[in-house]
């Protein structure tokens, strides 16, 4: 049983890994939790964008609709270079085009021009995390793996976090443009990564073997999906899916939902998105710590069937202490099933085609998750509880079909990565 408790003759696990693994680990967790602060401020600015550009909400939903789709397009780009060429500079680049994608969506004068920067935001967005996660999950040790992963894609409620402490601090006072704007800074941490980053020893062998062999994977985001391997493919995209579903479900519209349902101000509509956050960042280490003792799966399934339970209570309540007690408990729950996202899908697919089969499975979840924001608003207008009875039904449904899908996936706790051609040797 791989744990991340010591044992006697084995080193702190915080101690085993070496500089250069702390780095590449830090690189990914700076992007991600920089990617979160760009993108979840707009869930907090839609109602005063629509307000400003006198355009009906469901318009303004729909940017970050396509902002998802987009993602698939970047993951995939980022993928197929991260496998080719290595880790760092998809990473590097993906960090400054959301950047600056959210800089001149601040300053558009016109909707039209914020729909299409936000949508560009989106390529950057998605190009971030296959890059990311192989860099940070190739060369961390399996030991402690699932715990780290825990915490680096717990980080995008640090992200979320931020986002919603920037709202509630400087809304009044720099408007949703001066927030779009701040999201330029990310920026700054691709010097950083320039100067610091290694790419992982276990990418650099591989493709030394295939340059070697004469056996490169020029096209990996079709290999994926060769016989051996589209079992595994399909129901890691069906988890995905489902995963995307709940999030948006569950923080998607829910600043929309308690501006437009309860009509509660800045300041009371980010104390719980943002104490949520917090409580999710520190339940995706442990459940981490779970998933390195008892497997990633159930690190995923307990949470997301207790999380499922907790939903009505902030959906159905007027009372405003219950509907923010209740939803940063969820935070421990639902806010934390994704921490096992970049060890459990660098886990299932072999060095050669990892990144573009993580960045592949992971971002055509957010083709789903992009039809939930409109989904919901539409909805909603005919409901007499507004949003309430849309969340609860796409929650709930997203979240069975999550723990049906892990129940029939593989487990993969301890598994080490290497460096051989996995995808040409004979099937076991």
């Amino acid at each position: 049983m791989t744990m991340t408790a010591e044992i006697p003759g084995q080193v702190p696990w915080w101690k085993e890994p070496t500089r250069d693994q702390w780095m590449a680990w830090i690189a990914a967790w700076l992007g991600w939790t920089l990617d979160a602060f760009d993108f979840t401020i707009f869930l907090l600015i839609m109602v005063p964008i629509s307000e400003t550009f006198h355009v009906p909400l469901i318009e303004v939903t729909a940017v970050f609709t396509i902002t998802l789709w987009l993602r698939l397009v970047g993951a995939v780009g980022s993928g197929w270079l991260a496998d080719r060429i290595g880790r760092k500079a998809p990473l590097m680049i993906s960090i400054l085009w959301y950047s600056v994608a959210n800089l001149c969506a601040g300053l558009s004068p016109t909707f039209a021009l914020l729909f299409l920067f936000r949508a560009l935001l989106g390529i950057g967005m998605g190009a971030e995390w296959p890059a990311g996660a192989a860099l940070a999950m190739e060369s961390w040790p399996a030991r402690s793996r699932g715990l780290m992963s825990g915490v680096l894609q717990g980080s995008w409620s640090i992200g979320f976090l931020l986002s919603s402490a920037a709202y509630g601090l400087l809304y009044d006072k720099i408007g949703w443009r001066g927030l779009l704007i701040l999201g330029v800074l990310p920026a700054l941490a691709v010097v950083w990564i320039r100067i610091y980053v290694k790419e992982p020893k276990v990418w650099v062998e591989n493709r030394r073997i295939q340059r070697e062999q004469k056996q490169e994977f020029r096209a990996p985001l079709f290999d994926i999906f060769r016989k051996r391997v589209l079992g595994n493919t399909v129901m890691a995209c069906l988890w995905m899916a489902s995963s995307f579903v709940i999030y948006y479900s569950v923080y998607g519209m829910f600043a929309t939902h308690l501006q437009k349902d309860l009509h509660l101000a800045a300041g009371m509509v980010a104390m719980p998105i943002a104490l949520a956050n917090l409580v999710a960042f520190l339940a995706s280490g442990a459940w981490g710590y779970v998933a390195d003792v008892f497997g990633r799966r159930w690190a995923m399934i307990i949470p997301a069937a207790i999380g499922a339970c907790i939903t009505p209570l902030y959906l159905f309540s007027d009372s405003y202490p219950m509907v923010a007690g209740a939803f940063i408990v969820q935070g421990v729950f639902l806010g934390a099933i994704y921490g096992q996202n970049p060890s459990y899908l660098t886990e299932r697919f072999p060095t050669e085609v990892r990144a573009t089969a993580s960045g592949f499975c992971y971002h055509q979840g957010a083709i789903w998750a992009g039809f939930t924001g409109p989904l919901l608003t539409y909805f909603a207008v005919g409901q007499p509880l507004g949003f309430a009875v849309p969340m609860l039904i796409a929650t709930t449904g997203a979240a069975i079909m999550f723990v049906i899908t892990l129940l029939y996936s593989p487990e993969t706790k301890g598994k080490e990565l290497v460096s051989e051609i996995t995808l040409l040797q004979p099937a076991e």
